[in-house]
């Protein structure tokens, strides 16, 4: 997978969204709940069994309409070896299912850490024959960034040689990320200078359709941020986070946009798999119901955003 097969994704579905599996207790239908206690009693198993199955019904749900999928690591880590081993299975499973695939996981230390990092996602283990099995079945990983050069470099081989993304945090959707994003350098936002390494660290790294296999992390939120850097980085692929449950609107990521409707992706997580909750129903259609809210979302991009 590249960046070339996430754009004709994207163009295949004339849908540029991508839906996050953020799975948590109280985004859980109760009935879903119960049958995993029973099963496994009161236990970090009973959630990951429930976790997954939860996912997977919406991954089922959404086959043929998005394009894309992001796991959130952490929501499964929380639950130790049980917990990771759901969310593998349910890496895998949105793969089989045709879906450009991420981890979120904003991995980010020193240089020697990232490389070990960047060895357990993307590494794997060879087989005598040459096969690769990998223990996380991702096309992209989140990293970031703001530690600096060393912390992302270890990554850049395996963008290189399997066509992996990295997406860099650089101006990030949560309202805190101006006390550190926000700040002056030189004559320039410190996350215009992520943005400007992003491009530097690309040599190499561009894809047949001009894109950088990094992808930069820019907030919903700020359409103005959207559209500084979309004018200023013609060659950075966006991924849009806080598109509805933190308040970014179809208007407003529209300025990650090219004319021809390319050159970003917007994700959003609670207000698609939580959509359940707004029904009045008792959850057991969760699954319809996100894919009801995945098609709400993808028809109200279409009134700003025209994928060619």
């Amino acid at each position: 997978m590249s960046i070339d097969a996430l754009q004709a994704k994207i163009r295949k579905l004339k849908n540029p969204s991508m839906i996050g599996l953020d799975p948590t207790v109280e985004l859980l239908p109760p009935h879903l709940l119960e049958e995993a206690y029973r099963t496994h009693g009161q236990s970090l198993e009973a959630l990951a069994a429930a976790y997954e199955i939860f996912c997977g019904e919406i991954l089922q749900a959404l086959q043929g309409l998005v394009p894309a999928v992001k796991v959130q690591s952490y929501c499964f880590d929380a639950l130790g070896s049980c917990g990771i081993a759901a969310m593998q299975r349910l890496l895998r499973q949105a793969q089989r299912l045709g879906f450009y695939v991420m981890m979120d996981a904003n991995y980010s230390s020193v240089g020697h850490i990232s490389q070990l990092y960047a060895a357990a996602v993307f590494g794997g283990l060879r087989t005598p024959d040459g096969a690769c099995l990998q223990p996380y079945a991702c096309d992209g990983l989140s990293i970031n960034p703001y530690l600096g050069s060393d912390s992302v470099k270890a990554f850049l081989p395996y963008c290189k040689q399997q066509g992996k993304n990295l997406f860099l945090c650089v101006k990030t959707s949560n309202k805190s990320s101006r006390e550190v994003q926000d700040l002056i350098s030189g004559s320039r936002m410190v996350y215009s200078a992520v943005a400007d390494l992003a491009m530097r660290w690309s040599i190499d790294l561009f894809g047949k359709n001009g894109y950088s296999e990094l992808i930069a992390v820019v907030g919903a939120p700020y359409p103005q941020v959207l559209r500084a850097l979309r004018q200023q980085y013609d060659r950075l692929f966006f991924l849009v986070p806080g598109y509805g449950a933190q308040g970014g609107t179809a208007k407003h990521v529209s300025e990650a946009f090219t004319a021809a409707g390319r050159g970003a992706i917007v994700s959003a997580s609670r207000s698609v798999i939580g959509a359940w909750q707004k029904t009045g129903s008792d959850g057991r259609d969760w699954a319809q119901c996100a894919k009801d809210a995945a098609c709400k979302m993808r028809d109200d991009l279409a009134k700003y955003v025209t994928v060619i």
